[in-house]
């Protein structure tokens, strides 16, 4: 198959944890011209009925089928990885979408400059970041990924590039399609490129807290009162494995981006070094049987131990944002099965309902060691952006027989405490649940078809959610 002479290839595609996997074909070129000219055959397929849509995806990192589309063409926006400029004047960086977040702190820390919103991981790219309306552990004093953007170029259905805003452009007056593609799966259009928002900084490093908790009764409570809201980060780990007392006991840290003189004299010599090493890679060899409630429980009691309690210790990235960075491919560890990763916030009012699920968590024969909570600021203007003000908790399930029943159990806990999963986690949820958790769907629905209005821009997961 080709496009214009440039030619596809098959791959076999999945999200980061390995599970739906399809063959697809795929587009791989930094030539924005031609993958405009695949959107417009595709947008031609689809005025005869025919043809399956096509969707771009970046370096995979979301959890499930958002950046696949085996019926039709999946555009890998990697090659388009040029970093125009960075601005220290104006604090702007101008990227293109394929742009890892990982290459540009590398290209703008040496600048004395810095992202201000990075999740989990540093290997995601910027149009997957504005796709998914991603967070990190600044969200309570920086708002999430589509806070950051001063406007975006997006490729539309018709073959036109519009440049959106916030708060909105001639091409877009009242912001509407700028803040329906945030966190909107990549279903307006495909972004190409994007103008973000940067903020000085004199180092690479951060003067964190640690503070270990123990059950979950003093975790609720830590957040409640509001200990990580003393900082510009905070995040923690918490006990989903054991049982009696230690459930629910974690450790957590809050911090913000040192300063020079904050630097012990060996790391002022090179305040802004990007000291984010990759340890090792893991091999493909795991048996999908490992990660059981035996081996996580050693694992939990274990890390529960290295906790401690410390005020104004120096971290460096990788420490204190991105442990899993140290290990390329962690995924593995979960076997050729995959895992599921289960991410939901829920309101402020809701934090006493956080203990009976974890108990119906530990009951279970499902174990989690991964697991991540920390506290949400306000939300934006988007329809389908995850974070909203209250607290939000991940798990990690190795895939085993029994797991959709346990999935069915929490998605209703979270339902019934007026939470909602995150789109960049979830594989499994149903399009009525969606609509439960996103009540302002059909709003973007609507902006969406205003564009695109053969559904021309699709993918595996729109179809189970029945967003197309």
């Amino acid at each position: 198959m080709a496009v214009d002479d440039v030619a596809t290839d098959t791959r076999v595609l999945s999200g980061w944890s390995r599970t739906n996997r399809v063959r697809g074909e795929v587009l791989s070129t930094p030539d924005v011209e031609v993958i405009a000219r695949a959107v417009s055959r595709a947008a031609d397929d689809a005025a005869d009925g025919r043809g399956g849509g096509v969707i771009a995806r970046g370096l995979g990192r979301s959890y499930n089928e958002s950046g696949q589309n085996r019926a039709g063409l999946t555009v890998d926006m990697t090659p388009l990885n040029r970093i125009h400029r960075i601005d220290g004047d104006e604090l702007v960086a101008d990227v293109d979408a394929g742009v890892s977040l990982d290459a540009l702190m590398r290209a703008a820390l040496p600048l004395g400059l810095w992202l201000p919103v990075l999740p989990g991981t540093r290997q995601v790219t910027v149009g997957g970041a504005i796709a998914h309306d991603i967070h990190g552990k600044s969200h309570h004093s920086t708002g999430s990924f589509g806070d950051q953007v001063v406007d975006l170029d997006l490729l539309l259905a018709d073959g036109s590039v519009r440049t959106l805003a916030p708060g909105g452009t001639p091409d877009d007056p009242g912001g509407e399609l700028y803040w329906a593609t945030v966190a909107g799966l990549g279903l307006t259009g495909i972004v190409l490129r994007a103008r973000l928002r940067l903020q000085r900084t004199e180092t690479a490093y951060f003067l964190a807290d640690g503070v270990v908790t123990g059950d979950v009764d003093e975790t609720v409570s830590l957040h409640r009162d509001g200990w990580g809201e003393a900082a510009d980060y905070s995040a923690g780990w918490f006990d989903a494995v054991s049982r009696g007392r230690g459930l629910g006991r974690g450790y957590f840290t809050r911090g913000r981006l040192a300063t020079l003189d904050e630097l012990p004299a060996k790391l002022r010599r090179s305040p802004l070094a990007f000291d984010a090493p990759r340890l090792f890679t893991v091999p493909d060899i795991f048996p999908s049987g490992l990660g059981n409630r035996l081996t996580f429980g050693l694992m939990s009691a274990g890390y529960a131990r290295t906790g401690s309690d410390f005020t104004g210790k120096v971290l460096n990235i990788t420490d204190f944002l991105h442990p899993l960075d140290f290990m390329g491919e962690w995924n593995r560890f979960y076997g050729r099965r995959g895992f599921l990763q289960y991410q939901f916030v829920v309101p402020p009012s809701q934090l006493d309902d956080f203990a009976p699920l974890l108990e119906a968590v530990a009951a279970s024969p499902h174990a989690s060691f991964v697991n991540v909570l920390k506290m949400f600021g306000e939300g934006n203007r988007a329809p389908l952006s995850f974070p909203m003000p209250g607290m939000t908790a991940t798990f990690d399930f190795a895939i085993r027989r029994g797991l959709d029943r346990l999935i069915a159990d929490l998605d209703r806990r979270v339902l019934d405490m007026g939470g909602r999963l995150y789109t960049a986690k979830d594989s499994c949820l149903s399009a009525h649940s969606f609509r439960l958790m996103y009540p302002r769907v059909d709003e973007w629905i609507a902006v969406r078809r205003s564009v695109d209005p053969a559904g021309v821009f699709v993918s595996d997961m729109a179809k189970r959610l029945d967003l197309v």
